[in-house]
């Protein structure tokens, strides 16, 4: 007989106290979510975030005191298992980029209904992100200006010297099969590009993202746009 899944823990961040109460309605109808704290502010989410250890945080943006962007940013970084998920007004802005920069494995809108909510949460806590790369290239392409871009004088990135050291880590294939999951190609794309089986692609992948300690594709993405391995505007974006 199989056993149950274990319940996915959850954390609510949200200034917004009818907001909060309506999602806990939504998730704790679900045998598989455990709401397991609230938080009023960014301050409290990370708190919140480093008791409880949940699987997944619902996030705001504007928060009082400490906001959505650095609380991700925060919890991210000290608990790297843990997912969070942006609560957003739009589906292309700059809340939403700053989130995916921080570290947030994708967004939602706020008016998502309670079964995109429930299906988000599912997704992100099992590992992927809930953003096609696709928009958060588009994202890029908006906001990208904003981006740190390497100096006047770097060469273009390659294995052998790129602008970030991580970069260095991967073979000639791999560093090809990266920059073309930072234009936003899908594993499909991307096998017959190369003339690759698309299992062949998805091993590629997955030694991509385990050599540049990235959670999934879309910061792939958010990673070829800082590093200036895919420049807004340029060829292929």
């Amino acid at each position: 007989m199989t056993e149950p899944r274990p319940a996915v823990r959850v954390l609510l961040a949200d200034d917004q106290e009818l907001i909060r109460m309506g999602f806990r309605m939504v998730l704790e109808a679900e045998e598989t979510i455990d709401v397991v704290g609230e938080a009023g502010d960014g301050g409290e989410a990370i708190a919140a975030a480093l008791a409880l250890r949940p699987d997944v945080v619902v996030m705001d943006v504007r928060m009082p005191s400490v906001d959505g962007i650095a609380a991700t940013e925060a919890i991210v970084r000290r608990l790297p298992e843990t997912r969070v998920l942006i609560l957003t007004t739009y589906d292309i802005d700059e809340y939403a980029f700053a989130g995916l920069r921080a570290g947030a494995s994708g967004f939602l809108l706020k008016n998502a209904r309670p079964a995109e909510l429930v299906a988000a949460i599912r997704t992100v806590a099992g590992g992927d992100a809930i953003v096609e790369p696709r928009i958060t290239k588009r994202l890029l392409e908006l906001f990208g200006p904003q981006l740190p871009r390497p100096g006047d004088d770097a060469s273009s990135p390659s294995p052998g010297g790129a602008s970030d050291p991580r970069l260095s880590s991967l073979t000639e294939r791999e560093f090809e099969v990266f920059e073309a999951i930072a234009r936003g190609l899908t594993n499909t794309e991307i096998a017959t590009a190369f003339f690759l089986s698309e299992s062949t692609v998805k091993t590629h992948v997955g030694h991509v993202l385990l050599k540049l300690g990235l959670r999934d594709r879309v910061h792939a993405v958010v990673l070829g746009y800082e590093t200036g391995v895919v420049v807004p505007g340029g060829a292929g974006a």
